[in-house]
């Protein structure tokens, strides 16, 4: 018989063929993958299995069956389709799906209104909305470490490249609030400077990345939500002399949505100087324009660096004398020239620079200090999960350090991420017209 197993570990492709006659079982489409299988069953099992479409009630039996293929222990039992179909129709009832729901963050049991999050990373949009009381019904990113990570902490497989209209079929007709923290390396002066030195292309000239807003802009027009948040770099407002922000403000007000947007500084609320702007917009046809909303007031840091440090750290984090006596030469070079360039010895008593989603390399900037005689070292992921707001039941363990280091560069300030959806959300829901 099929047993429970965990299967957040067990994440690797596999091709489906194009089709499977009647009498060997059901109709596949085209190629797929065991991302893609998970990605609609455990959607579907968080929407509380409430699908009426024929065509998502097929492809949730072709994922429930390859499950069922990949947990069973006696590999001669044949799952057939009618057992599928009944799983299908009462999931939940068969104790075999527990692992979905067995996790740190798990939807509230009643929610206020829904929302869909998009290039999600770790999921922090999805941990400050869920805060509010928010039920997330779809979720999209393209990097299968951090589709892991987001397994492993919400039950459910994020669908991949948002780009592509076979991932924008999935998403719900009707949600309330679409989040996306869309790519920033077209914006960023880092990614500016990166790009232009390989001969590249920047901004929405980035067929890449910078055209992604429009993929959002896209499903904003088809969806019509009632409110929208969106999280880029500081950058995006300066690049191309401004009028990079003018063509997405210009966009969003052409869909019919109001908009509001400040540059706020994560300082607030962790130990870390880190300004991100962050774009709120209404649906002008429910809201008329008239709506009351305010960003949260923004504070001088109450925290320093040393209250996100362990102890206690294990010594691989220590620079090697090869290392830290290369970014000393290093930042001397440039000092030389004038230039600022060089490592960041973080004071334990202030707030460190800017965590990068390049922090893996060196840690060069943020080092913390560990007394005369002995290297600084580099953060913990941990300690980097907590320079971003995540509260430490988080589950990490998942990916490799490199990988993690990354997602924590890549993801968004929790704690001000929440701070600015409490006050979407109160706004959204306290409308007469809702």
């Amino acid at each position: 018989m099929i047993t429970k197993k965990t299967i957040a570990q067990d994440i690797k492709l596999i091709d489906f063929p194009e089709e499977v006659d009647e009498q060997n079982g059901i109709k596949l489409y085209g190629e797929t993958s065991w991302e893609n299988q998970l990605a609609v069953l455990s959607h579907y099992l968080h929407s509380n299995n409430n699908t009426e479409d024929n065509n998502c009630k097929r492809k949730v039996i072709n994922a429930i069956l390859e499950f069922l293929e990949r947990k069973k222990e006696n590999k001669n039992e044949v799952i057939t389709i009618e057992y599928a179909t009944q799983l299908a129709e009462d999931p939940i009832a068969y104790d075999l799906f527990a692992d979905f729901f067995n996790v740190p963050f798990p939807d509230p049991k009643e929610p206020k209104f829904t929302f869909i999050d998009l290039f999600a990373g770790m999921g922090g949009f999805r941990l400050a909305m869920q805060a509010q009381g928010g039920k997330c019904v779809f979720s999209s990113e393209w990097n299968k470490y951090a589709q892991k990570t987001y397994m492993a902490n919400f039950g459910e497989m994020p669908f991949g490249d948002i780009t592509k209209d076979v991932t924008k079929s999935y998403i719900p007709k009707e949600f309330d609030v679409l989040c996306a923290g869309f790519p920033c390396q077209p914006f960023s002066i880092a990614g500016v400077s990166k790009k232009k030195s390989l001969g590249r292309e920047t901004g929405f000239k980035d067929k890449t990345q910078g055209t992604l807003f429009f993929d959002v802009a896209d499903i904003i027009s088809r969806h019509r939500p009632k409110a929208f948040f969106l999280e880029n770099v500081k950058n995006l407002m300066s690049h191309d002399k401004g009028n990079t922000f003018k063509v997405i403000k210009g966009t969003l007000e052409e869909l019919r949505y109001s908009i509001h947007y400040l540059v706020m500084d994560g300082q607030t609320y962790v130990p870390q100087h880190r300004e991100r702007i962050m774009i709120v917009g209404f649906n002008r046809d429910i809201f008329r324009g008239e709506e009351q909303f305010t960003f949260p007031k923004q504070k001088q840091a109450t925290r320093s660096i040393k209250d996100i440090l362990d102890p206690n750290i294990d010594e691989k984090y220590t620079l090697s004398d090869k290392l830290w006596n290369y970014l000393q030469n290093y930042a001397e070079k440039h000092r030389a020239k004038g230039n600022g360039f060089g490592y960041g010895l973080t004071d334990l008593d202030g707030i460190s620079r800017t965590l990068s989603a390049r922090y893996y390399k060196d840690g060069s900037e943020i080092l913390i200090p560990q007394g005369e005689g002995k290297n600084p070292r580099k953060l913990s992921p941990r300690e980097c999960a907590r320079l971003m707001g995540y509260p430490d039941e988080y589950r990490l363990n998942q990916v490799s350090d490199v990988q993690a280091y990354r997602q924590c560069g890549n993801s968004v300030v929790v704690p001000l991420i929440t701070a600015v959806s409490e006050q979407l959300v109160k706004t959204m829901l306290t409308s007469n017209d809702i």
